[in-house]
């Protein structure tokens, strides 16, 4: 059973472990080994006695693992080969579950177009996010529940936020880059990470919560963010990993810090405009208002969702800019056209004219999108392209591969942003381009805005540049494919006319 840990470290999904830890997690890794091995012959007895044609199974000669180190290694490379030999649908065991990916928008409509009693989303990913959000919000409760939260929070996230939002994020960012000076190298990462995190907090958490975030805060959301990772996707959650462990305390410490401002807020006298309000406003179907708990929950959730794929998105978009100086230079030749020649502060209605700008993030959707890889528990028995995917499979559908499939899209693996003058840039093909799945995420809107005016100041701050032509690789050890050591050179513009964060 070691062995069975060390693939799994080599994989990705552990990290180290060692001493009495390792005797607990191998013996536990033992009972998952038993119980996938029982589970398996009551599956094939099952499998004799239906006669239903199943998807095309890729077997492996590793029992419970699977294919889960070959996936954890490069699961885009994993997948198109599987689509290449297998065909649209496939089957195959990652550490003793069933995953059936649906690949292509034909096979993917299965899961956009089912119901969530048949494609379950919270059988799959409550295992995620509960312990990151906490009890009672988001996967935690049936779906009508959720879809009422969901409500609550677009309530928060409208046009006339949005107009408030953009001098915000962009004295912000004006703020955050004084420290980046006149030229140098820098972790483009990390810097886009912690600067959306404050400008994320400022907009959408409310100023109390903007004003206690430090160095020591941040840290607490980077254990929690932790735990976003294939251990916490694959493993049960009462193993004692260590990243298990920091992601429960930075809940607990995140929570109470909540709970003081949100009960500052009830008590106080004033009314803000921000999402901490407008939660503490609204109210169920039935009357009932949000409780402290479901508050803080939300609030986490909303920061750490989107925090995740704004700042992979935005550090994906500038290094595309960077390998392609002269679409980086019309860029900001399309800020001084949309905003005049003297770059005056920006505002929402400016963003919405700047559509090269957007043609690039979209791209950036394209070819690295957020999140590789969307689920579902099959609750009742599926039918697609003429197999049967029975109960206890997780269906999957990719984007990072529908996005890149040689049958959808001209010049596939190359970064154009031009396609999107067109009306149907991959040939109309309704699921080959969904990086916020079948329905427009909640805070995609947002996200449009933050990223936006993020680099709508750094263009006028700064030109960008690969550092002696290197582009970053994709880091697959992470849920959301986040870019390997992304060192970017800047030079402040000579005639910058951006104006003071002051």
């Amino acid at each position: 059973m070691m062995a069975v840990l060390g693939l799994l470290e080599e994989g990705g999904f552990l990290a180290a472990a060692g001493g009495p830890l390792s005797l607990l997690l191998a013996a536990s890794a033992f009972a998952l080994s038993l119980g996938y091995l029982l589970q398996l012959g009551s599956r094939n007895r099952r499998k004799l006695s239906s006669g239903q044609k199943y998807p095309p199974y890729i077997s492996s000669n590793i029992p419970f693992l699977g294919h889960a180190i070959a996936f954890g290694k490069n699961p885009v490379e994993f997948l198109e080969n599987a689509y290449e030999k297998y065909g649209p649908v496939f089957s195959f065991t990652m550490v003793g579950k069933t995953f059936t990916y649906l690949l292509g928008s034909d096979a993917a409509a299965l899961l956009f177009n089912s119901k969530n009693e048949d494609l379950n989303a919270e059988d799959v990913y409550s295992r995620l996010t509960t312990p990151v959000f906490g009890k009672g919000v988001a996967y935690d409760v049936p779906n009508p529940v959720f879809l009422e939260q969901k409500k609550m929070l677009k309530t928060g996230l409208n046009i006339s936020q949005f107009k408030n939002h953009v001098p915000i994020i962009e004295k912000e960012t004006l703020e955050y880059f004084k420290t980046w000076g006149e030229s140098g190298e820098r972790n483009l990462f990390e810097a886009l990470s912690e600067l959306i995190i404050l400008t994320a907090s400022h907009c959408l958490h409310g100023k109390e919560i903007r004003s206690i975030l430090n160095e020591n805060v941040a840290e607490l959301y980077a254990d929690l963010d932790g735990g976003f990772t294939h251990a916490a996707w694959l493993l049960p959650g009462w193993l004692p990993l260590p990243s298990f462990r920091r992601r429960d305390r930075a809940h607990r410490k995140i929570k109470a810090i909540f709970y003081e401002v949100i009960q500052k807020r009830r008590q106080s006298q004033e009314r803000e405009d921000d999402m901490l309000q407008t939660l503490l406003d609204v109210t169920y179907k039935d009357g009932r208002h949000l409780t402290d708990d479901e508050i803080a929950g939300m609030l986490i959730g909303l920061l750490l969702a989107g925090q995740h794929t704004s700042s992979t998105t935005s550090t994906w978009l500038g290094f595309f800019l960077a390998r392609n100086k002269s679409l980086q230079e019309q860029c900001y030749a399309e800020q001084k056209a949309v905003c005049g020649d003297d770059l005056p502060p920006l505002n929402y209605d400016q963003l919405k004219d700047m559509t090269l700008l957007e043609h690039c993030l979209k791209e950036t959707l394209r070819l690295r999108p957020p999140i590789m890889t969307m689920m579902r528990m099959a609750r009742t028995p599926q039918t697609v392209a003429g197999y049967t995917i029975p109960p206890g499979h997780q269906v999957c559908v990719s984007p990072t591969v529908n996005h890149r499939l040689k049958d959808c899209w001209i010049e596939n693996l190359n970064f154009k942003p031009e396609r999107y003058l067109q009306d149907n840039p991959a040939a109309g093909e309704k699921f080959a381009y969904v990086p916020f799945g079948r329905h427009r995420c909640i805070g995609e809107n947002f996200a449009y805005v933050q990223i936006k005016t993020i680099w709508s100041t750094l263009l006028r701050l700064y030109e960008f540049d690969l550092v002696d032509g290197y582009f970053p690789t994709i880091n697959y050890k992470t849920m959301i494919h986040t870019p390997s050591n992304p060192i970017i050179r800047y030079k402040r513009r000579s005639h910058s006319n951006v104006p003071s964060s002051s």
